[in-house]
């Protein structure tokens, strides 16, 4: 063994050249890049910061990706794999949409600032999140909407849960009005809700999160049972649903406050390290 390498095998340090195991790969580049980016944020995120973090020289990550544009595609797909979708193979569709709005909820509030960053970034050609949606819209189209009109419910709710897992990174006082007396109303509207965070033990902006989602999917029911005609059927175990089914017109008499915090604290938003808000 020559003098060189004794000399490294002292130091500690890793040898200049090709390292004897293989130590990078596509999927090991693209979760430090978001690890990076919840650190960091984009500005803190490069190719040399990747490599550092990685303990290699930056042209070795061009073996396994094409750039930082790649890098957030892939970040997009690692995302993308934990909303699956495939509950809407098994569920009754208003179940599934909302099993999938809380599980794309929960992927993105894990990595907020992904959020701006991926919601306007095109799909790729060959992107996994394509697959999802087609069962989102296969559902859809076979309760009675439209494709357009299907596409058109799925931008919708995401729009909805994007901001909801964004406000999930905010801080919990944001709503406060402070001690003012000429917003009286939002005021005791505040306040009441404080207490109603205090007695579930639910952050605000899972609360909200929930009275979103029951609203969204009680109108999506109204809708179609008066496209097809018919008294709405039973699901009992989704919110705003009672076992019942009541008529559109009695549902809309349910007090938000009892639905969300069951939901939320059956199934809490994991914060992984960010705080929880409204």
């Amino acid at each position: 063994m020559d003098s060189a390498v004794q000399s490294a095998k002292r130091s500690g340090r890793r040898r200049v050249g090709r390292p004897s195991q293989q130590v990078l790969s596509r999927k090991k580049i693209i979760e430090t890049a978001l690890r990076l980016l919840d650190a960091h944020g984009q500005d803190g995120f490069g190719m040399r910061d990747i490599a550092a973090e990685l303990g290699v020289r930056a042209s070795a990550l061009y073996n396994h990706v094409e750039g930082k544009e790649d890098i957030f595609r892939g970040i997009r797909e690692l995302i993308g794999e934990r909303i699956s979708g495939e509950m809407f193979e098994t569920d009754p569709w208003d179940v599934a949409l909302v099993a999938w709005a809380r599980e794309y909820r929960d992927a993105f509030a894990a990595h907020p600032p992904t959020i701006a960053l991926l919601a306007v970034m095109p799909l790729h050609p060959e992107s996994s999140v394509s697959l999802a949606y087609d069962r989102v819209i296969r559902s859809l189209a076979a309760e009675g909407w439209s494709r357009d009109e299907a596409l058109n419910i799925l931008v919708s709710l995401e729009s909805f849960i994007l901001g909801s897992a964004l406000d999930a990174a905010a801080a919990p006082d944001m709503m406060d009005p402070g001690p003012r007396a000429d917003v009286p109303e939002f005021s005791a509207a505040y306040a009441a809700r404080a207490v109603l965070v205090e007695r579930t033990a639910t952050p605000p902006a899972d609360l909200a999160f929930e009275t979103g989602l029951r609203l969204i999917l009680n109108g999506l029911r109204a809708e179609r049972a008066e496209r097809s005609g018919r008294r709405r059927p039973d699901r009992s175990g989704v919110p705003g649903e009672p076992a019942s089914g009541p008529a559109p017109e009695a549902q809309d008499s349910a007090d938000p406050s009892e639905d969300a915090p069951r939901t939320a604290q059956a199934r809490p938003v994991p914060s992984s390290g960010y705080s929880s808000a409204s």
